[in-house]
């Protein structure tokens, strides 16, 4: 590809990570298509049994992502099985650092006896939310992360408070971010409890995929042009006709010129 100008200087492809959120079920209940997934991102967050994941799903989503070569992230939370890990709580830092490298530690055997390894970690929901401004929980999730496995990567929003606990510790970073959800004009995403916070239109979403990672840009819920900047692009899994949406958003951005790939 050429440059705009001209001048025949090569110009490199966006490239971008599909994750998505997976093994998000528990027992008999199943909330995600994994294997509809697996096939479609190259990053899976898999659940590791303190908002959702139980053993088995753990392992079954482990050996299926080895099998079909997508990394394994370890997508750590709050212990809200009941309130799927969206409610606000308050935990200790030093029982917080524990209860991070507990769940990657736990989910890192099924994913080696898989032949793999857990290759990165991403907070789920209401601890994900937190770490964005909150400089002591954030520090505690690292903490658990250097315990549990050393140079982990940490997935998740720019210019958050873990990200900076992250580079303050030495742990490589790597930005996120949604098609799906609506942001403000700070760059952080609405609430889920606001009206407008989840994008469902197919077609919104596809555009906004592609004015992420082509563009580094998206319109905030006030209108207002937000910069951002992602290496890896979240597709939930946890909404209906997820599967089929996340298919059409990496084939829209690979006919864009935009290569698929992991960033682990």
């Amino acid at each position: 590809m050429d440059s705009p100008d001209g001048a025949g200087s090569p110009v490199a492809a966006p490239v971008i990570d599909l994750n998505a959120d997976l093994g998000e079920g528990f027992g008999r209940w199943q909330l995600t298509d994994d294997e509809a997934l697996l096939s479609v991102v190259t990053s899976a967050n898999v659940a590791c049994g303190f908002h959702a994941g139980d053993p088995g799903t753990m392992r079954r989503v482990c050996e299926r992502a080895a099998e079909r070569g997508v990394v394994i992230g370890a997508q750590v939370s709050y212990r809200d099985l009941a309130g799927f890990g969206r409610r606000a709580m308050d935990v200790p830092p030093d029982e917080l650092a524990d209860e991070i490298t507990y769940q990657i530690g736990a989910l890192d055997v099924f994913a080696r006896a898989a032949g793999t390894r857990v290759a990165y970690v991403k907070p789920h929901g209401a601890l994900y939310n937190r770490c964005v401004h909150d400089e002591e929980q954030a520090g505690a999730v690292i903490a658990g992360i250097r315990t549990a496995g050393g140079a982990l990567p940490v997935l998740g929003l720019p210019g958050s408070r873990l990200h900076e606990a992250a580079g303050h510790a030495g742990l490589p970073t790597v930005g996120e971010a949604f098609a799906d959800r609506a942001y403000t004009a700070e760059g952080t995403l609405v609430p889920r409890r606001e009206p407008g916070a989840v994008v469902h239109a197919p077609d919104e979403v596809v555009k906004r995929a592609l004015g992420m990672a082509r563009d580094h840009h998206v319109t905030s819920l006030d209108g207002r042009r937000v910069e951002v900047t992602a290496r890896s692009l979240c597709l939930h899994g946890d909404t209906p006709g997820a599967a089929a949406l996340a298919r059409r958003v990496r084939t829209e951005l690979a006919a864009a010129g935009v290569r698929i790939r992991s960033f682990a």
